[in-house]
């Protein structure tokens, strides 16, 4: 990368969020700043510069990256959640899954004091050291011996 466009990037880090969001107005025209992060502002526009100066992801590299996203990744893979939208979705007690899980088949790791704890997400519970539980909690609070929130202690 050019040394004048490292120092225009750096140079942004001080400026003050009216400054930065004209700048990103600048480089995004007919676009309104989507934000007033500071951060979230400089990186957009630091990405935007290089883009500008590199060029940025061929269509051919886009359709790639959306396609492995397909395959690969289904947690964040929405068309693999079941759609509790639908019409013909069943009563309520029978969507007890959160959509805050990943789907079925995903193992949560996290590290407990020094021990790695491997909770497999099956469809109805999850599965740790070979006995399924109901909840993440009931999960946390056999490794630890105190309440504490599932979703919480697991990152969720």
């Amino acid at each position: 990368m050019s040394e004048k466009t490292i120092n225009e990037i750096m140079a942004l880090k001080g400026m003050p969020l009216a400054e930065l969001r004209a700048k990103y107005e600048e480089l995004f025209p007919s676009q309104k700043a989507p934000s007033n992060n500071k951060v979230f502002l400089w990186r957009k526009i630091a990405y935007r510069m290089q883009e500008i100066e590199y060029g940025g992801i061929s269509a051919e590299t886009r359709g790639k990256i959306l396609e492995l996203i397909q395959q690969y990744d289904p947690v964040n893979n929405k068309a693999l959640r079941p759609d509790a939208s639908t019409e013909n979705r069943p009563k309520k007690s029978n969507l007890s899954r959160d959509k805050r899980l990943p789907i079925p088949g995903t193992v949560i790791t996290k590290e407990y004091k020094g021990i790695k704890l491997h909770v497999k997400i099956l469809e109805f519970g999850f599965e740790h050291n070979s006995k399924v539980y109901k909840s993440l909690t009931a999960i946390a609070k056999e490794v630890t011996g105190a309440h504490w929130n599932g979703y919480l202690f697991f990152k969720l």
